[in-house]
């Protein structure tokens, strides 16, 4: 009966001090002075137009700066499996005999790749 009791008032004591804290936190929420309902719509319409232009520019930033064309044999495809770290950046080629060639003469094949460009 004792540990009964012990166990009620703990948990007592839990829900109690759960309940404070909600209370104050809950005291703590400050409104936006002057923000109409309307006004706050427009405001969430504006910034997810500012966010869609913001993912179109980033989306056009990285397919000006993504290989996709090998640059040993201009025209095939990359495969991403097969690739070189190159002055800290990932140069792709469609067949190892592509990368074995870059390798070889990495300064010829330079200017071709997007991510080298300034």
């Amino acid at each position: 009966m004792e540990l009964n009791r012990k166990k009620l008032a703990s948990f007592m004591l839990t829900a109690g001090m759960l309940f404070a804290a909600l209370v104050i936190l809950n005291g703590c929420k400050k409104s936006e002075p002057g923000t109409t309902e309307p006004e706050a719509t427009a405001m969430k319409q504006e910034m997810a137009k500012q966010e869609t232009v913001a993912d179109e520019v980033a989306t056009q930033v990285a397919s000006a700066t993504e290989q996709t064309i090998c640059p040993v044999m201009n025209g095939n495809k990359i495969d991403k499996n097969i690739f070189v770290e190159y002055q800290g950046k990932k140069v792709y080629f469609c067949c190892p005999g592509c990368k074995a060639k870059f390798l070889a003469e990495p300064e010829k094949y330079i200017a071709k790749l997007p991510q080298f460009k300034k």
